[in-house]
């Protein structure tokens, strides 16, 4: 029996150079489609591991989240069910990617050519442009 309440998922907006990592779904729903690459958060996890995980498995990178661009929680975002997604700029060492897991295949696309992605990534991908990178000096914390 599927407990009652939204699934909590992560996406990652990895953004560089005027390019997005994307990953073209290999499975239903949105199967062939673009989306940032992302998935549903295991029990006992944080959201913040989650969503390096997913991005580690369907690409093959490593980064880490560096701000949240939003929480998503629309119960018609997901054909399969109510979702709750936590989404992410992540930051890290930009080398090539490689699909895997559930992505059939995983680029670095251009910004101006990422439309048209599965669920409601355009929305998340436009909300991600317009957060700000926070300038962090060593030794002071952000707040």
């Amino acid at each position: 029996m599927r407990p009652k309440g939204p699934a909590v998922t992560v996406d990652a907006v990895w953004i560089d150079r005027r390019r997005v990592l994307l990953v073209r779904r290999g499975r239903p729903p949105g199967q062939g489609l673009w989306a940032l690459p992302g998935g549903f958060v295991e029990y006992g996890e944080t959201v913040e591991a989650a969503v390096t995980r997913e991005l580690r498995e369907e690409t093959g990178l490593v980064a880490r989240p560096r701000e949240l661009v939003g929480i998503y929680s629309g119960p018609d975002r997901d054909p399969r069910r109510h979702t709750l997604t936590v989404a992410y700029r992540m930051h890290g060492r930009v080398r090539p990617p490689r699909g895997s897991d559930d992505a059939e295949e995983a680029a670095w696309v251009p910004l101006s050519r990422a439309r048209g992605l599965a669920f409601d990534h355009d929305r998340i991908l436009a909300d991600a442009r317009h957060v700000p990178t926070p300038r962090i000096r060593p030794g002071r914390s952000v707040a």
